[in-house]
């Protein structure tokens, strides 16, 4: 069996500063991806779409390892894009009218066929995702492009300084 640590071939894209932000060319990855909007540190549906997240990641992670590829991998942490149609709810902590989508990258070697069967397996496991999982496929969504990264430390409101920088 062979062992992945995608986290450390990616250190320049999932260890950057807690200090500043940086601008980051982003090759093609595949995620698994959920959109919502609300305070993501009192909204039910935040935290229903992040255990529906990791459901589906850890599911695959397991059926992948005991699988006929036979690789094991760590699961990649939770990512998220956050934006609201009117950009002041940021400065003025309107965390209610935030918008996120969010995210956990899936290796390469995660085929779409296996993504389409993911969802019966994780709600037999994890009735509470059924909502999330049962509105269609999740499938992995592919995404790339320039990004600004700085790593997240601690509650959202932290996110507000990196925020405002982004819209200067």
């Amino acid at each position: 069996m062979s062992k992945v640590d995608l986290k450390r071939e990616l250190k320049h894209l999932y260890q950057p500063s807690a200090k500043e932000v940086v601008q980051v060319d982003v090759p093609a990855f595949q995620f698994l991806m959920i959109d919502g909007e609300g305070d993501p540190n009192t909204s039910q549906a935040y935290a229903e779409a992040v255990e529906a997240l990791f459901s589906v990641a850890y599911t695959t992670k397991f059926m992948v390892k005991k699988g006929a590829q036979g690789i094991d991998y760590a699961v990649m942490p939770l990512e998220g894009l956050w934006w609201s149609d009117d950009m002041s709810v940021f400065t003025s902590n309107d965390r209610s009218r935030w918008k996120w989508t969010m995210m956990i990258m899936q290796p390469h070697f995660v085929s779409e066929r296996r993504a389409s069967r993911r969802p019966g397996e994780v709600e037999n496991h994890h009735p509470s995702t059924h909502g999330w999982i049962a509105g269609g496929p999740f499938e992995p969504t592919p995404l790339r492009g320039t990004a600004c990264l700085r790593r997240h430390v601690a509650e959202a409101h932290v996110l507000l300084p990196t925020l405002a920088f982004e819209r200067e």
